[in-house]
């Protein structure tokens, strides 16, 4: 696993978390292992959500900055 998550892309960090998640859905993982994974898991999670308003920060600013402002409209992601 990557030790520094910042440096990851948000794919990167998506398909790592992915994989945590089946290796712990599996169960076939120590228990101290599985404790390892599910922290990292909640880290790469954070991350990604953080990736995501950011995401969704810069489609507001495009639609703001688009000459005729009608609003702001939260997008489904």
């Amino acid at each position: 696993m990557a030790n520094n998550i910042q440096k990851l892309s948000f794919e990167q960090a998506l398909a790592e978390l992915e994989q945590i998640v089946k290796t712990l859905e599996s169960g076939n993982s120590e228990l101290d292992k599985s404790i390892v994974q599910y922290e990292r898991g909640e880290k790469l999670k954070q991350y990604c959500s953080q990736k995501l308003q950011e995401a969704e920060q810069r489609v507001e600013k495009i639609n703001l900055s688009n000459g005729e402002i009608k609003g702001v409209e939260a997008i489904e992601l």
